[in-house]
């Protein structure tokens, strides 16, 4: 075949460093969830859906044929904290958490994830970001160490 065809579709999670609310202010999350789509398009990786809450993120995104998951969650952590800090002086400290979440999607089950991450303020009016996260590993099977996932 002398064509390279892809379609894959990933979840990825990442929370603020300590799950600090940086992002209270909607002005500054609504521009962080933009710029992280930006990034994603640089990236060729395009977002289907970028929210969240003040302390972590959800993107949906249709991972390009180039590059790693790895690569394309480091830009997007690298690029939008310069850039967040540049936005206020009371986002001088603003981190990323070290890790995050990769969660491959079926095609079938997009819409339902980005009704999913439209709906992130009242999901989180129920649950913490540590509770969704676990439901999240083990939703996608995923085994870990709970010593090893908070920072």
């Amino acid at each position: 075949m002398p064509q390279s065809l892809a379609q894959i579709h990933l979840h990825l999670v990442f929370s603020t460093k300590n799950r600090y609310p940086f992002q209270l202010d909607h002005q500054y999350r609504d521009a962080m969830h933009a710029y992280l789509a930006t990034v994603c398009s640089t990236m060729e990786s395009p977002s289907l859906r970028v929210g969240g809450v003040a302390d972590h993120v959800h993107l949906l995104v249709s991972f390009g044929r180039v590059g790693s998951v790895a690569e394309l969650i480091r830009e997007l952590k690298r690029s939008s904290s310069k850039w967040i800090k540049t936005q206020s002086k009371d986002l001088g400290k603003f981190e990323w958490q070290h890790g995050y979440g990769a969660f491959s999607v079926s095609p079938s089950h997009v819409e339902v994830l980005i009704e999913y991450i439209k709906n992130q303020e009242t999901h989180h009016r129920k649950m913490t970001f540590q509770d969704e996260f676990r439901k999240l590993l083990k939703k996608y099977s995923v085994q870990y160490d709970e010593r090893y996932v908070w920072d």
